[in-house]
């Protein structure tokens, strides 16, 4: 039995498409992946379904009412009181690789997507077992968040993408951007792929693909070195990419120039 994804939306169409699409089409047709759409309308009392009112207090917009969304998760839960329940909000926390990963150690995950201006304060203080953000950016509701987190978690489940090795290589998963990739043709106007690449010596091709990672990190996002786990060779690679840096600049791997900045190794004294 795969992972399990219980979605809690006002707009379950909007997952018709995503959901039959590439690597988590196959997923979900080969079994490693279940998901639901649940409409939160189908859990209200009145012949109107009306799922939000204004707040208490006054102000703009409407907010979700709290009874539709409890019933729907208590219902969820009658079936699988372990079921982990996330909040798709602006308030929660940001969502990362290591998040990922997390959450795709649990079977199965209820992702509430909230609309208006939110969600009634007691869903989070009753039912949320966790809060995420996938960004410092305003949404009109939580689907496309939830879209992202499914996606995110569903790659790192077993047999998902064929080869284990294909999500342990992809950019943050050891808090490191991905290296270089290039396939054919080997001249594109005048661009060639490095020769490395082609010599067929798979250690000269993993020390170069290793030193461009940790290169293109530091270059372009130099804060994650801090999270990652270096290892004594790496240290010594970062170091001289760092001294190999003049006065002048040097050519980053994104083709833009950068200015030299002395690498001191996380941990380091």
């Amino acid at each position: 039995m795969g992972m399990r994804f219980d979605i809690l939306t006002l707009f379950p169409n909007m997952f018709s498409s995503p959901l039959r699409e590439s690597v988590l089409g196959r997923a979900i047709e080969n079994g490693l992946v279940q998901i639901r759409t649940i409409n939160i309308r189908d859990f209200t009392s009145d012949k109107h379904h009306v799922v939000d009112d204004t707040p208490y207090g006054g102000g703009q917009g409407m907010v979700m009412k709290v009874e539709p969304i409890a019933a729907a998760i208590e219902w969820v839960k009658s079936q699988d009181p372990s079921a982990w329940v996330v909040c798709l909000t602006p308030q929660g926390k940001q969502f990362n690789q290591g998040t990922a990963l997390t959450l795709s150690s649990r079977s199965h995950l209820i992702l509430l997507c909230g609309r208006y201006e939110g969600v009634d304060e007691r869903v989070r203080e009753l039912f949320a077992d966790e809060e995420i953000s996938i960004g410092d950016y305003v949404l009109t509701g939580g689907e496309l968040a939830a879209m992202v987190v499914i996606d995110a978690v569903s790659r790192l489940l077993p047999g998902v993408l064929g080869s284990e090795r294909s999500a342990e290589e992809d950019s943050f998963f050891n808090s490191l951007l991905e290296y270089p990739q290039y396939t054919r043709p080997f001249n594109f106007r005048g661009s060639c792929v490095p020769e490395v690449l082609l010599s067929g010596n798979h250690s000269a091709i993993s020390l170069w693909r290793r030193r461009k990672a940790l290169e293109r990190t530091s270059v372009k996002r130099p804060d994650l070195l801090a999270k990652a786990k270096l290892s004594e060779g790496d240290k010594k690679l970062l170091e001289e990419i760092v001294n190999s840096r003049d006065d002048c600049g040097l050519r980053n791997v994104d083709g833009r120039v950068g200015s030299s900045t002395k690498f001191q190794a996380p941990n380091s004294k």
